[in-house]
C-alpha cells in the first residue's frame, strides 16, 4: 500500500498546480493519526484535505470524484483502500485569519474523542461550509434577527456578516438577538481589520433608503461607524439647538432625524439619504460656541469638503462624489429668503429637487419655520418665466406718477433699470420700486 499522507499532498499539489490552494488539514495530527491505524491494521483508512476549487472543479481534474453524503465535504475519491476527502476553504475576505486554516474536522474530531485527547480548542471546532443560501443569518420567522450557530464563532468565518446582520435588521424592522449583537460589538473592531471597505459598501447599498437612517444608527451604536467614518461619529459630541423650546440636541442625533425624513418625499433616493448622513458634518471643523449660543459659519462648505475626503476612502465612484458633494455644499441656498436672482441661481443647478427636500427634511427634523422655504416655492414659479417676459412692479404711467416726468424715452431707461434691479434682487416689492425710480431719476438726471 503506497503512503496515504504522500498521496494526499500529491492531490494537494495537483490542484495547486492548477492555480487553486489546498493542503492537508492538521497534516501533523493526520499523520500521527495514520501510524496508529496501521499498527493497528485498521481498513478504513482516511485523509482529510481543504481547498478552495467546488465539486465540478475538483471532478475536472480528479474523474473518479464522488459526492460524499457528510455535510461540509465535497466530496471523496478511494485510491487503495483509502478514502481521501475534500473540505471547502474559507476564502472570504472578511474571515478572521486564524479561521482561514482548518484545523479539525468532523472525522478527526471524532477520533480524538474516542481517545480522549480533546484539545481545549476544540471546544466549539469549526469548519468551513459553503455558504448559505440565507447568508449565515436566521430567525427571521421569529422576529429577531440571528447570527447561526455560536455567533462569536460563526463570525470569525467572515466578519462581513456583522455588516449583513445590521442590513437585514434595517430593512426588516426587525431587532437583533441579544448574544448576536454582543457578538457584532466585540467583533466590531475585527469587522474594520478584515473586511474590505468595498465590501461593507456593497452591504450598505442593499440598504433601502428609508431605512438607511436606522442602519447607521445601529453601526454608531455598535461602534463600526466610529471606524469606518470617524466624522459622522464624531457628531455625537457637537451640541446645536433644535428650537428654543426643545433645547440642545446632538448634531448626530438631528442628522438621523433628518435622513429618516426626507425620504419621505423621494423613497428611494439612497444617494440624497446619504447626502442627508453628510449635510452637517461640516459642524464638526466650524463650531463655535460664544455668549451662549453655537455657530457654524460656512460649515455646508467645509462639509463639501470633508464628504469628498470621506467618499475617496471608501471607493466612490468619482461621478457620485460630485452628485454628493454638490448636495452637501448647496444645502443651505434655499434657508434664506432668496431674491428673484438667488432662486434663478438655486434653480440653475441640477439637482435643487434633492436639495429643497434636504432643506424640507432639515426644517422638519428642528420642528423650525418653513416662511423662508414656502417663500422659495413660489418664486420658483416665477423662476420658470424667462428674464426677458418679466414684467417691472411700475409700468410706464407708475413711474411717470412716481417721477413726475412727462411721456418719454426716459420713462423706457428707467423701465429697463427698475427691471434689472428686480433681477439682481436689489428690488422685492413695490415701495422699494417707487424708491428706487426716483432716485434713479435724480442721479441721471431724467427729470
Amino acid at each position: 500500500m503506497s503512503d496515504p499522507f504522500k498521496e494526499a499532498v500529491a492531490l494537494c499539489k495537483t490542484i495547486m498546480r492548477n492555480g487553486y490552494d489546498a493542503y492537508v488539514i492538521n497534516a501533523r495530527l493526520q499523520k500521527d493519526i495514520l501510524a496508529e491505524q496501521k499498527a493497528g491494521k485498521a481498513t478504513d483508512l482516511a485523509m482529510d484535505i481543504s481547498t478552495e476549487l467546488d465539486f465540478d472543479g475538483l471532478r475536472r481534474l480528479f474523474p473518479k470524484l464522488e459526492k460524499s453524503p457528510e455535510e461540509g465535504v465535497l466530496g471523496c475519491i478511494m485510491e487503495d483502500g483509502v478514502r481521501f476527502c475534500f473540505h471547502p476553504a474559507v476564502v472570504e475576505d472578511g474571515a478572521h485569519p486564524e479561521e482561514c486554516v482548518a484545523r479539525l474536522t468532523p472525522r478527526l474530531l471524532k477520533l480524538l474523542q474516542e481517545k480522549g485527547e480533546i484539545p481545549l480548542a476544540a471546544a466549539c471546532p469549526y469548519l468551513p461550509l459553503p455558504q448559505d443560501q440565507d447568508q449565515g443569518l436566521t430567525g427571521f420567522d421569529k422576529g429577531a434577527i440571528s447570527i447561526k450557530g455560536f455567533p462569536d464563532q460563526t463570525l470569525k468565518r467572515d466578519y462581513l456578516l456583522a455588516v449583513r446582520a445590521l442590513r437585514f435588521a434595517a430593512n426588516l424592522h426587525l431587532p437583533i438577538e441579544p448574544n448576536s449583537w454582543l457578538a457584532i460589538v466585540r467583533g466590531a473592531r475585527r469587522v474594520l481589520d478584515y473586511c474590505p471597505v468595498t465590501d461593507i459598501m456593497d452591504e450598505w447599498r442593499k440598504v433601502e433608503a428609508e431605512n438607511m437612517h436606522a442602519f447607521v444608527q445601529l453601526l454608531f451604536e455598535c461602534q463600526i461607524l466610529h471606524g469606518l467614518i470617524p466624522e459622522i461619529a464624531a457628531l455625537a459630541r457637537v451640541r446645536q439647538i433644535k428650537s428654543p423650546e426643545a433645547g440642545e440636541e446632538t448634531v448626530f442625533a438631528h442628522t438621523i432625524d433628518v435622513m429618516r425624513y426626507y425620504p419621505e418625499v423621494l423613497p428611494y433616493d439612497w444617494y440624497g439619504t446619504l447626502a442627508c448622513m453628510f449635510h452637517d458634518v461640516g459642524k464638526l471643523y466650524t463650531a463655535e460656541y460664544s455668549d451662549g449660543h453655537w455657530s457654524f459659519l460656512q460649515h455646508h462648505r467645509v462639509g463639501a469638503k470633508v464628504t469628498r475626503k470621506i467618499l475617496n476612502r471608501l471607493h466612490f465612484p468619482s461621478e457620485d462624489i460630485e452628485l454628493i458633494c454638490t448636495l452637501v455644499r448647496d444645502h443651505m441656498r434655499p434657508h434664506f429668503m432668496l431674491t428673484d436672482k438667488g432662486v434663478r441661481k438655486l434653480r440653475a443647478i441640477d439637482e435643487y429637487p434633492r436639495i429643497l427636500e434636504m432643506v424640507r427634511a432639515d426644517i422638519k427634523a428642528k420642528s423650525g419655520s418653513y416662511r423662508e422655504f414656502n417663500h422659495i416655492l413660489k418664486m420658483l414659479e416665477r423662476a420658470d418665466i424667462p428674464e426677458e417676459a418679466l414684467e417691472p412692479f411700475l409700468n410706464g404711467r407708475d413711474i411717470m406718477q412716481t417721477t413726475g416726468m412727462n411721456p418719454g424715452p426716459s420713462v423706457g431707461i428707467i423701465r429697463d433699470a427698475l427691471l434689472k434691479a428686480q433681477i439682481a434682487g436689489d428690488v422685492t416689492n413695490i415701495d422699494e420700486a417707487k424708491l428706487f425710480v426716483s432716485r434713479f431719476a435724480k442721479e441721471e438726471k431724467l427729470h
